[in-house]
């Protein structure tokens, strides 16, 4: 089973029904009638029973996949998967594919069960065109700023002999990670779950290289110049440039990165020097950075205003049109979890305990705790959890489940950080550009 032919399938129907049609008697638009039928003919499709069925939310959509019988329909999920395939770049076999230009790839979640992530299994993200021919050892920081007493430039060796280096492993994901599910359909790459990643990081603290250069009192945020280059190949244009406030540079866990797993940093990862700010969207951690600004108000670079990175600041009905001036700034990343065994997919046979292993996150939390379901949310069960290797570092889980019945399962998994945020069983609060969808994961399960 392939858990995108489904969304393909769902994403063709749904989309070609307009918005705005009539209401019937019972007071369902067309879009939520075509919904609903698609959802009882996708079950109806899988060919096998679904013992927990009766619990199953109206207009659920299975995860399994079924082939299709409109002809329509077979094209756009043909189309779909030839765009979504294995990405080919030496190093990252197995990842999805979402954009060439620029490259952006997402990592199958069966590919994440590791404690710390491979850098062959890490996603990819770019906003512009990756710097080519780089040469670590005529590499330079430059530390500057309104708020910088004394700017200074660094290089890679300087970086590592003048400041103690600190390995840590840190969660990463990206903001859009899940803007697949969102309906209507927010514009962007569009990442199921495979936007994410925890891998090690060395590197100097991000603070104590501030605090080499001086940060004054009015100090506010901390932004990050790459070398990569804009789309249009405009000298002049800079495809991002983000940041993060005072507060969340100087924790220890903030870095300029100049290692990773061990190893050198990958080209595709920033190399040779990155920002790493853990817990919160990867568009603050600067890739290929050269310049750091320590700026004595919010910082304004590209992807930092307007809609980039931002989400309403009071929750709107799907579909809304918000105005700039009323969007903030993504910070924290919400609770999450993410099921990497068993894939989606798997036959078991009843009675047989079946492992069921996972990660788990909470931006700048720690996670409590993670509980499973196998009935669509009546009941849960509760997963051993493990301590984080540091703070901002994802946390296992694992557990063990036997299903009496055969037939058609799902598996999904509830996350709950120590400030009692809980994942939602289904997509939280929709916003123009398709951010923060921190809904349950699901994976299927055939039992025989």
């Amino acid at each position: 089973m392939d858990e995108r032919g489904l969304t393909e399938l769902q994403r063709a129907l749904i989309d070609a029904a307009p918005d705005t049609v009539g209401v019937d008697a019972a007071g369902m638009s067309r879009r939520q009638l075509l919904t609903s039928g698609l959802a009882l003919s996708a079950w109806r499709m899988l060919g096998m029973a679904v013992p927990m069925a009766r619990f199953a939310p109206v207009g659920l959509l299975p995860v399994a996949s079924y082939a299709a019988a409109s002809g329509e329909v077979i094209a756009t999920a043909q189309a779909a998967q030839a765009l979504s395939g294995p990405l080919a770049i030496a190093g990252k076999q197995g990842l999805r594919l979402l954009n060439d230009r620029p490259l952006n790839a997402e990592t199958p979640a069966h590919l994440l069960a590791d404690a710390i992530t491979p850098t062959k299994a890490l996603f990819v993200r770019n906003n512009g065109v990756p710097p080519v021919n780089v040469d670590p050892a005529t590499w330079s920081l430059r530390v500057h700023g309104e708020a910088c007493e004394t700017p200074r430039t660094f290089s890679l060796a300087q970086l590592r002999s003048e400041f103690k280096s600190a390995t840590l492993q840190l969660q990463m994901e990206c903001g859009g990670n899940g803007r697949s599910e969102f309906r209507p359909r927010a514009s962007g790459n569009q990442w199921s779950t495979g936007a994410v990643g925890c891998p090690e990081w060395t590197g100097a603290r991000l603070a104590d290289v501030l605090k080499a250069c001086g940060v004054t009192r009015r100090a506010k945020y901390v932004a990050y110049v790459g070398a990569d280059t804009h789309l249009s190949g405009d000298p002049n244009k800079q495809p991002i440039s983000r940041g993060v406030p005072i507060g969340k540079a100087m924790e220890k866990e903030s870095l300029l990165a100049y290692a990773l797993n061990g190893g050198s940093v990958w080209n595709l990862h920033g190399a040779p020097l990155r920002m790493v700010c853990g817990g919160w969207p990867g568009s603050v951690s600067g890739k290929w950075v050269t310049e750091i600004l320590i700026r004595d108000r919010e910082h304004d670079g590209p992807k930092m205003g307007g809609k980039s990175y931002r989400v309403p600041s009071l929750s709107v009905a799907p579909g809304t049109k918000v105005d700039d001036k009323d969007m903030r700034i993504i910070e924290s990343m919400p609770v999450k979890s993410l099921i990497t065994f068993p894939e989606s997919g798997v036959r078991t046979i009843r009675s047989t305990e079946l492992a069921v292993r996972g990660q788990a996150w909470a931006g700048d939390n720690r996670v409590k705790a993670v509980d499973i379901s196998i009935d669509f949310g009546a009941t849960w069960q509760r997963t051993e959890l493990s301590r984080p290797a540091n703070r901002l570092a994802w946390q296992q889980f694992e557990t063990k489940i036997a299903f009496q019945q055969p037939g058609y399962y799902e598996v999904w998994a509830r996350a709950r950080d120590d400030q009692d945020r809980m994942q939602p069983m289904i997509v939280p609060g929709w916003n123009p550009k398709g951010y923060l969808n921190n809904a349950c994961h699901r994976v299927a399960v055939q039992v025989v």
